[in-house]
């Protein structure tokens, strides 16, 4: 297994992988938005030895109470080929995700997943930071974790995704 920035090549096994691996073609759709607007600010993949899309995690910009300078990101989509899961990709692909982060200097990410899940991470519900996302019901789901260069105590609010997330 490779895990690695994506490419463009790699647009279609990342469309068929998140096809494969959600309910609907909602965040298959939400990907390809994010790509054709530039919003992404960091995407990659696992690959298997065939060079085949196994794994995928992107990341795009947030704001908090609509300061889009805060340096803040949000995870979205996470996903593993239901034939490669429990082996540790996704994991992978969160931890070199946010070693880059780090690298890039963003200061915070935030997501909307199982608490169980992205704790091993140092993931923290967000509202114990005063922080909300617009979703309602979302509360004991939208996390957040500070970056080496961020504070999460200098923001509390309103975090605000890309409204094409309204659609998933």
């Amino acid at each position: 297994m490779l895990i690695r920035v994506e490419i463009p090549v790699d647009a279609p096994g990342i469309d068929q992988l998140l096809r494969q691996s959600f309910p609907t073609g909602a965040e298959a759709d939400l990907v390809q938005k994010l790509r054709q607007d530039g919003l992404f600010v960091l995407e990659m993949v696992a690959t298997d030895d065939k060079g085949q899309i196994i794994g995928y995690i992107g990341f795009t910009l947030v704001d908090v109470n609509g300061d889009k300078e805060c340096q803040w990101v949000g995870l979205a989509p996470l996903a593993v080929n239901s034939a490669y899961q429990r082996q540790g990709i996704g994991a992978k692909l969160v931890y070199d995700g946010l070693d880059s982060l780090n690298e890039f200097g963003y200061k915070a990410v935030v997501v909307v997943g199982d608490p169980n899940y992205y704790r091993r991470f140092g993931f923290t519900l967000a509202k114990e930071h005063g922080l909300t996302c617009k979703w309602s019901g979302m509360e004991a789901y939208f996390q957040v974790y500070a970056l080496e260069n961020g504070n999460l105590a200098d923001y509390a609010g309103l975090v605000n995704f890309s409204s094409y997330f309204d659609d998933c």
